[in-house]
């Protein structure tokens, strides 16, 4: 990377890319696909509430005259929806940005199949989805998937094996759990990817400490009235804005080496110019993503299927 700063005026043409991007109609998912389109990718935002979805659409066509923007309904909290989405999805996909994610809520919560929420939403959610469109992926050339992680990720344990469970739940910890996860799936799919031969780049990001709608989100801390109201507020003053925390994203969505994880660089990582991010000791074991790997594939019932390797 050079010693100018990276920015989405860097990205190179996306013409004749289809997009998928995850938890799009806010934040750094919202600001991903506006710049994704706005370099002529077809993008499809993949969001649980259509309305709001349509809403940040017509945000983006405002924003960029020629977007090429759908929406599509897409809850990572329920197989079912995952099924259905896939399902309906026809042509190539050449990239998916598995962005969405909720983040701590206070009390332990199920998704429609039983698993703890957050892991179950984004991990589980976004491996499930992962796998059911891989024929898509690989239909496509030189398909990239991008897993948007979090510094949270250091706070994550080797108990990511066991799902986030009820008895003697922790927010925080069941967190970091879920985005040790997306980094240790990431990391798997490339090497994956690379055994079957297959033109496929997985790569994960982080947006440092971005001022999104994670905190205030109904769904995690802002179930708590008084987060749901300040957060908004507090995270525009303290943080870095949403648009630069997408940059990371967008970065391992176009440019960013097989298997790498970007983040920024300044203050710990919080903030700052793209470049390579740290790794917990976790998120580099190998023997514990296979692991994963494993038990993802039992608890949601999808299987990688590489046959496209050898057509």
């Amino acid at each position: 990377m050079s010693a100018r700063r990276w920015s989405p005026a860097d990205l190179p043409s996306l013409a004749g890319t289809t997009a998928v991007v995850t938890g799009a109609n806010s934040g750094i998912g919202w600001y991903t696909a506006l710049e994704l389109a706005r370099h002529g990718a077809q993008v499809t935002l993949a969001v649980r509430s259509v309305e709001k979805g349509e809403a940040a659409a017509t945000r983006i066509r405002g924003a960029a005259d020629s977007a090429d923007v759908r929406v599509a309904r897409l809850d990572l909290a329920s197989l079912a929806s995952i099924h259905a989405f896939a399902a309906a999805w026809e042509g190539p996909l050449g990239l998916l940005v598995n962005n969405a994610g909720l983040m701590t809520p206070p009390r332990y919560r199920q998704t429609s199949d039983g698993f703890e929420l957050q892991f179950g939403t984004n991990h589980l959610g976004h491996f499930a989805l992962t796998g059911l469109l891989l024929p898509s992926l690989l239909e496509a050339s030189a398909a990239r998937v991008v897993t948007v992680s979090s510094l949270a990720h250091r706070r994550g344990s080797a108990a990511v094996l066991d799902g986030n469970p009820a008895e003697g739940y922790a927010a925080s910890a069941a967190y970091g759990n879920s985005k040790l996860a997306n980094l240790l799936f990431a990391a798997e799919l490339q090497r994956r990817s690379s055994l079957a031969g297959v033109d496929l780049t997985s790569t994960a990001a982080h947006p440092g400490v971005s001022a999104t709608h994670l905190v205030a989100s109904e769904q995690g801390l802002g179930s708590i009235r008084v987060v749901r109201l300040l957060a908004p507020l507090v995270t525009r003053v303290v943080f870095q804005s949403a648009s630069a925390g997408a940059e990371p994203t967008l970065y391992a969505a176009t440019t960013a080496a097989p298997g790498s994880y970007t983040g920024p660089q300044g203050i710990r990582e919080s903030r700052g110019r793209v470049g390579l991010a740290r790794r917990s000791p976790l998120a580099e074991d190998e023997s514990l993503a296979a692991k994963l790997w494993s038990l993802s594939e039992d608890l949601t019932g999808v299987h990688y299927s590489w046959l496209r390797a050898s057509t």
